[in-house]
């Protein structure tokens, strides 16, 4: 009995000790696994950029070819654009960390970071500048002279794209109110024209007393209109607002979002790339940019917030 006891307990020992080693090993495993897991979540395999389409961007998907294929070599993993529906979408896309990298009008931004704490690497360069400013335009014909006759003067009609436009509403507004103006549905005659060429093209008309588009407006019609140059003049300018940005999810690992910023900024020595952006978005090129450059941008999202969030 007694060997046979000792043998029992000899088998039963082993197995206790097999169930032991196999539980160390499992959890090792696991927490190998997990380690992996966490290194995995940090590695980055492709990368999508989600782009509204312009007016000048039929197909952007197309035209966005060549960047992708430039910023695919240039990081050595996998870049896809996406067409977004509106800037809304690409917005929750973000801040669900769906889309990585976002092309963000400065108010869609400043949006973007205060809702998906999205940040802020470039901004476009166009022209050579990376701001513009709003114009205000009236016929030649015109006794009003600058900005202040705008303020002075009650139910003028005033033209603009429509109120949710950066330079063909919002900023000309702020700076009606700051010169003075309470009330501007009251002041003015407001005249919603779905388009900057539109809006230019109602002073032209006759038909608005002032417009309010991008600077230089006037070329958008001048095919047209060949003598919109001397018909209409630009009585004034808001202060500059900082170009579109690109912006990044908030959940990038830090090494990419540097990597993606120094890929953009090649993109500066590339004639073939930066062709294709300005045939998306009319871009010559783009500079390093930080989120106090928008500062001015808040400013006017916080006077106008209820307005755009409608």
């Amino acid at each position: 009995m007694n060997s046979v006891f000792r043998r029992l307990f000899f088998l039963f020992s082993l197995v206790a000790l097999a169930v032991i080693v196999a539980a160390c090993g499992s959890d090792g495993a696991e927490d190998t696994a997990e380690k992996d897991g966490e290194g995995q979540e940090g590695e980055v395999e492709t990368l999508s950029m989600g782009f509204i389409p312009s007016s000048d961007a039929g197909n952007i998907a197309t035209t966005a070819e060549p960047l992708e294929e430039f910023l695919s070599e240039e990081l050595g993993i996998e870049v896809k654009a996406e067409v977004m529906v509106d800037y809304s979408g690409l917005i929750e896309a973000m801040r669900t960390q769906q889309v990585d990298i976002g092309f963000l009008a400065p108010f869609s931004f400043v949006q973007a970071e205060e809702r998906a704490d999205v940040e802020v690497i470039l901004k476009s360069i166009r022209n050579g500048s990376e701001s513009y400013a709003a114009q205000y335009v009236v016929n030649a014909d015109s006794d009003i002279e600058d900005i202040d006759d705008l303020v002075a003067t009650e139910d003028l009609v005033w033209a603009f794209p429509d109120t949710l436009s950066t330079s063909g509403y919002l900023f000309p507004a702020m700076q009606l109110k700051d010169k003075g103006v309470d009330d501007l549905e009251n002041h003015f005659d407001q005249l919603s024209v779905g388009g900057h060429d539109n809006a230019i093209t109602q002073v032209y008309d006759g038909q608005a007393d002032f417009a309010t588009t991008f600077d230089d407006a006037r070329t958008t019609v001048e095919e047209d209109l060949p003598d919109v140059m001397d018909k209409v003049k630009i009585i004034g300018h808001t202060e500059d607002i900082p170009n579109d940005t690109i912006s990044v999810r908030s959940e990038l690992p830090d090494e990419m979002k540097k990597k993606v910023t120094e890929a953009f900024l090649s993109m500066n020595d590339n004639e073939e790339v930066l062709e294709t952006m300005y045939e998306i978005y009319e871009w010559d090129g783009v500079a390093e940019a930080s989120s106090e450059d928008y500062d001015i941008v808040r400013e006017v999202y916080a006077e106008f917030e209820d307005q755009l969030n409608e």
